[in-house]
Formats: structure tokens, sequence, C-alpha cells
């Protein structure tokens, strides 16, 4: 990291927000700060995270909606064993496949383990590339209307006639402050959208408006690469995920009944492996498509976190050590 983007970095983040005496966090201002490391997949927030708790007392949150899930790890790029076995991490291996969770659950959640992180005198750090999760946890989710199954039936119905582009034309005239893009278009979240605003004539981001009390201040670090340079990493990574076993633990997972059915499973890596294990297509194929769905994936994150303007970014390339960088950062903390 230049010392130029440390320098913006201290900047962003106020006065000095943690110093370390006698193994102890000393808090300043009215809040305690909470390091967030966001960014795409495979741009290396696991490793900073990691090479930053090798400095400091610290706990990690993973804001990864697929690492919660068990028997999802080579797939999810889980943290190594050893690194879990060297420094407590939270919100991995919590759950199974079949069970649900969500964006709201997990803010709550997280809100309660960084308090209980703080307690044992420990540096929280958020570490996961999963926007609408560190969204929750960072700004809180609106408590919003409920349901109105026969509106989303309708909306649901007409996507499938109509198309996502024409109704997200028509999102932008009911509800002029979203920002979803036909780049980021979600489209649950853009029926839910629409259904909030046919259901109480309220626009979803006046509802979103609504935010509740946070009860720490986060301190938003970003890795990112060149567009091309991480393209290439995210098709090693795959091809790396393949020698290491990545169609194993798919065959393991259909045996135990799963498949890309579920919500946890629907995810780049699984689902393509499925398809071949059901005959559609070829491992030569899955393995293209794996490639491109993630690049695809990591396209809509930055997309997503380029939108914040609290995120001071750490330009990448293949002269950057982790090492350093964790340095760095621990001397602005």
């Amino acid at each position: 990291m230049r010392k130029s983007q440390l320098n913006t970095l201290a900047r962003g983040s106020g006065n000095i927000v943690f110093c370390m005496m006698d193994g102890r966090i000393k808090e300043h201002g009215s809040k305690p700060r909470v390091l967030v490391i966001v960014g795409a997949t495979c741009t290396g927030k696991t490793a900073l995270a990691a090479a930053i708790a090798r400095r400091m007392p610290v706990e990690i949150i993973s804001a990864d909606s697929r690492q919660i899930y068990r028997l999802l790890d080579i797939g999810t790029a889980k943290p190594s064993k050893e690194i879990l076995a060297k420094t407590p991490h939270h919100f991995i291996d919590i759950l199974n496949p079949e069970e649900e969770y969500n964006a709201a659950k997990f803010g709550n959640d997280a809100r309660k383990t960084i308090a209980e992180i703080y307690s044992r005198d420990r540096l929280p750090i958020v570490a996961g590339g999963s926007g609408l999760y560190i969204r929750s946890l960072c700004d809180g989710l609106f408590k919003g209307p409920g349901k109105d199954e026969a509106i989303r039936r309708k909306l649901e119905f007409r996507i499938i006639e109509e198309g996502a582009e024409v109704m997200l034309r028509e999102l932008r005239v009911v509800d002029p402050g979203a920002t979803m893009t036909i780049e980021t278009l979600h489209r649950r979240r853009l029926i839910h959208a629409l259904e909030t605003y046919y259901a109480t004539g309220i626009p979803l981001t006046q509802w979103q408006a609504h935010k509740i009390d946070i009860p720490f201040r986060p301190v938003f670090v970003g890795l990112r690469w060149e567009r091309q340079e991480l393209y290439k990493m995210i098709n090693a990574r795959v091809d790396d995920m393949m020698r290491t076993g990545l169609m194993d633990e798919a065959m393991q997972l259909r045996e135990k009944g799963y498949d890309d059915s579920l919500q946890s499973l629907n995810t780049p890596g699984y689902k393509e492996l499925f398809a071949h294990l059901r005959g559609e297509i070829t491992l030569e194929r899955a393995i293209i498509l794996i490639k491109q769905h993630t690049r695809n994936y990591a396209k809509r994150q930055t997309t997503w976190f380029n939108g914040d303007e609290r995120i001071r970014w750490i330009d990448m390339n293949e002269s950057s050590v982790i090492e350093n960088i964790a340095v760095e950062i621990g001397d602005t903390i």
C-alpha cells in the first residue's frame, strides 16, 4: 500500500481509533470502531484479516453468505484449518445447507457478536464480500411492510412475460432513489421493491431511510485489483479448487440429498457441477461456466462496493505484500 493511500485511510477513519496498551483495546470517541475489510472475491480479504490477527488480539467475523454453511468448504474458499485454529472466527460452519438465513438476521447476530468480542478486550474485524450482509451489519436494514402475496404473484408473472429490464424502468419511475442497475439487477430484490411500492404507496428507499442505531462506527478498507488481473486470479483459483477436490465435494453433497435447488447451493462452483452430475453439460463446460459466473459475481460485487464512499481503497498488484499492508493498517487502528 502506498503511503498516500495509508494517509487517506487514516484521515477517513478520524482520530486514532484503537491503542494497543497492555494487551487491551482502548476506545476513542463516542462509539467503538470496527475494521471492515471488503472487496470482490479473490482479492485477499481473508489473507489480510489473518495477517492483522498475527499482530494484535482480534476475532474475525466472516461476512460471506455461503461460508456460514457446513460442507461447503472448497467452493466457498473458506479460511484454512490453520487460520481457523489460530484466530477465532465467527459465522463459519454455523448452518446446514438446507437451513435458511438472511442479511437481516446476520446484522442482528453479528452486532451481538461484536459486543461479545469487545467484552474480551479484542478487536472485531469484519471480512467478506457479501454486500447486503455488510450493509445490514453496518447500517441496519429497515423494518418495512409485510408481504403481499397477490401483488408478488402478479409481479413474478410480469417479469417472465415482460422481462426484468422493463420492470427496472418501472421501478425508476415509482422509486427514483433506487440504485439498482441492469448490471447489478437481482430479480428477487426488484420484485420486492415494486411489491413494497404497490402495497403501500411508499417507495422502498423511503422505508429504508428509517435505520436502526448502530452501536459502533465502521472503518472500511477495500482491496481492489485491475479487472483483467482479478479475472486471471479467479480463473486460477477455480483450477486450484478443481485440483483440490471441488468435484468430490459436490458429489458428497449430492449423496447427502443436496442440490442447487437450495439457495445455499445455487452458487458458482456448485450449480455448474450439479448440472454436470445430472448429465446436462460436460465437465469441461462446467469449469468454463464456473469461471464465467464467478467473474460475473466479482463484477457485481465491485459495482456494489464502488457505491459506498466510506471505503478507503487499496490498489493491489503482483508486488503487493499482504503482511506489509497489515502492518500499516495495524498502525492506524
